[in-house]
C-alpha cells in the first residue's frame, strides 16, 4: 500500500513567503500559527529557530484534519552588534531602526522549521547586508512608502529600500524572509533528490 503523500502547509500569511514557496511549483495550503512571538533564547540564531519551531508546533496542532501534513514555518530577525530588530510598531520606530542600520553592516537570520509526522527538523540561514548612509531625504521618501512597517529591520530588500542597500553576502531569498535555496537543500538531505515526489 502506497503511503499518503505529504500535504504541504505554509504557516505564514507573508506575501513574500507565499511567493517564494510557490516557485517550488508544489500545491500548498496556508494555516497560520497566530501566537505571540516570545523566545527565552539569547543567541539570535537560536531565537529565530525557536520561534519557527513554536509556529510549526502551533500550526501542526491546527492541521490535524489534513492527511499527512508537512508544515513549513519561518521567522526572520535582523541583528546589528547583538541587538535584535523585529518589525517596527510604527513609522517613528521604523525611522529609529533604519537610522541605526544606516551606513553599517548587519545580519539577517531566518529560522526555518519542518514539522511532519512525529519529526521536527529546524535550521537557519544568515545573510550579511550592507547599507549606504541613508540621508534625510531618502529616509523620508522610504518611510512614506510604508514598506518598512511589516518587515523585520524596517525594510524589505525586494522594494524601494534597494536605493540604500549597497551589498549582500549570502542568500537573497533569506533576506526576503524565506531562504528558498537552503529549504531545497534541507529537503534533499532529508528525502533525497526525488523529494518532490513525496508531495
Amino acid at each position: 500500500m502506497e503511503l499518503d503523500k505529504f500535504k504541504l502547509i505554509l504557516g505564514s500569511q507573508s506575501p513574500r513567503r507565499k511567493e517564494l514557496l510557490s516557485w517550488l511549483n508544489i500545491d500548498y495550503q496556508i494555516i497560520t500559527a497566530d501566537l505571540e512571538e516570545i523566545s527565552t533564547e539569547i543567541l539570535a540564531e537560536k531565537i529565530a529557530v525557536d520561534l519557527a519551531i513554536q509556529k510549526a508546533d502551533a500550526v501542526f496542532i491546527k492541521s490535524q484534519k489534513q492527511s499527512n501534513p508537512f508544515i513549513i514555518t519561518a521567522d526572520t530577525i535582523v541583528v546589528l552588534d547583538n541587538k535584535i530588530y523585529g518589525k517596527p510598531k510604527d513609522r517613528e520606530e521604523a525611522q529609529i531602526i533604519l537610522g541605526e542600520l544606516s551606513g553599517k553592516k548587519h545580519q539577517v537570520i531566518t529560522g526555518v522549521c519542518f514539522k511532519y509526522q512525529d519529526k521536527t527538523h529546524a535550521f537557519y540561514d544568515k545573510t550579511e547586508v550592507t547599507f549606504n548612509r541613508i540621508d534625510s531625504i531618502s529616509m523620508q521618501n522610504y518611510l512614506e512608502t510604508n514598506d518598512s512597517l511589516d518587515k523585520a529591520g524596517a525594510y524589505g530588500i525586494q522594494g524601494p529600500s534597494l536605493s540604500f542597500i549597497s551589498n549582500i553576502n549570502g542568500s537573497y531569498s533569506n533576506v526576503v524572509g524565506f531562504p528558498l535555496d537552503k529549504v531545497v537543500i534541507e529537503l534533499e538531505l532529508l528525502f533525497g533528490k526525488d523529494w518532490r515526489n513525496l508531495f
